[in-house]
């Protein structure tokens, strides 16, 4: 078989439809095209970039760190100036930086249990290391999860001191993404921390999107952080990073942290890229958060009301104030069909609501992550309006 015909076979089935992952190619890439040819967005895309745009976030480095001294080697120079800052900015001793968040977290997890000597870390059945981590705190450390609650929101103070099992940590992911991007309230949030304190439990935040949590929470960046024992945050999910995270908490942790950094070959020969675009984003994005999350609440509203006027059956947007700069639209539609009405409405007007995927949420229904960034605060209610009922409109067609 030729070369041509093997990849025929890969992409068609016998009777010639693409498969299921020939399908899932093709919308990839019509869904970057459409982001990058529309006019009107409401957040810059990332995937689908070229390396000269993704480059440009280092425009300005001289600004952040001297670009003349000598560049970092296993963790020191821009990357140690990088953890001291990010130790201040979220009120703890010490941090350290890790290539990923997942390995931040099993790190953070495998420490806490062996001080504790609980392996049980209580969390939400939502929470990335159980969706989205291929439960790696189990597989790789030991550990064992037991879960608070499956139900699409925060878990309560209650129910962690009702947890019929002893833990050991209790990991709060804030905001829940799985769950719409939902934070507790203060007082929710404090009395879940005092929960765990009762059972005797430390307290790790997994805040990869902790950066935008002040508004709702109503409390600046340290008084959150500072709350838990540790915290990770990531470094290119709000603010634009190339990638990287860090783990913050007490001196002792961190310098343990990075002893099981290095065993789990997290320790890089060299990382200034990551360090300085995270530089770059703290000092950019970062300040912008809040007006961010303040529009998204604009945009929500828009969108609810648009999808109304044009009769979308049971169309939601959750949360209904959002939390965050980030939140679902749900749809009573196939996934398919709601995709290509938004890649349609791109083509077609240069207007792109939705560049994210649908995911199916049950059945006949849609879900899709609306994230409002620079590019979405030229966008007034009303544009939002009719943007979202023309969609709705070609949805339905």
């Amino acid at each position: 078989m030729s070369d041509t015909a093997e990849q025929d076979a890969r992409r068609n089935t016998e009777d010639g439809t693409p498969t299921e992952a020939e399908r899932s190619r093709r919308l990839g890439e019509r869904r970057v095209a459409a982001h990058r040819g529309a006019r009107r967005v409401l957040a810059g895309p990332v995937l689908g970039t070229t390396l000269r745009e993704r480059l440009a976030v280092l425009d300005g480095a001289e600004d952040l760190y001297d670009l003349d001294a000598y560049a970092d080697l296993y963790g020191d120079g821009v990357v140690g100036f990088l953890e001291e800052k990010v130790a201040r900015l979220l009120g703890h001793e010490a941090a350290a930086f890790f290539p990923t968040g997942t390995m931040a977290q099993q790190v953070a997890l495998r420490c806490w249990a062996g001080r504790t000597g609980g392996p049980a870390v209580a969390l939400h059945a939502l929470s990335h290391p159980e969706v989205h981590e291929r439960h790696a705190f189990g597989q790789v450390s030991g550990l064992r999860p037991v879960r608070i609650t499956g139900a699409p929101r925060q878990p309560t103070a209650d129910e962690v001191r009702e947890l019929g099992e002893p833990f050991g940590t209790l990991m709060l992911e804030l905001p829940l993404r799985d769950a719409g991007f939902l934070l507790p309230t203060w007082q929710e949030l404090t009395a879940l921390v005092d929960a765990a304190r009762e059972r005797d439990a430390v307290v790790h935040f997994d805040g990869a999107r902790l950066w935008e949590s002040t508004v709702h929470l109503g409390r600046p960046l340290d008084e959150i952080a500072g709350l838990a024992d540790s915290v990770y945050v990531s470094f290119y999910k709000s603010l634009r990073g190339f990638g990287g995270a860090a783990l913050a908490g007490p001196r002792s942790l961190v310098e343990e942290a990075r002893a099981w950094r290095h065993r789990y070959g997290g320790t890089v020969f060299q990382q200034f890229p990551t360090a300085l675009a995270a530089l770059a984003g703290l000092e950019r994005e970062l300040p912008r958060l809040p007006a961010y999350v303040a529009h998204a609440r604009v945009v929500a509203a828009g969108l609810r009301e648009g999808l109304a006027a044009a009769g979308a059956p049971w169309a939601r947007v959750h949360p209904g104030v959002p939390h965050t700069h980030q939140f679902h639209v749900w749809l009573a539609r196939d996934p398919e069909a709601a995709a290509e009405a938004a890649l349609r409405q791109a083509e077609e007007t240069g207007t792109l609501l939705f560049p994210r995927a649908w995911d199916p949420a049950g059945p006949g229904l849609a879900v899709t992550e609306v994230t409002v960034e620079a590019p979405g605060l030229e966008w007034t209610h009303e544009e939002v309006r009719a943007a979202a009922v023309d969609f709705a409109r070609r949805v339905s067609e």
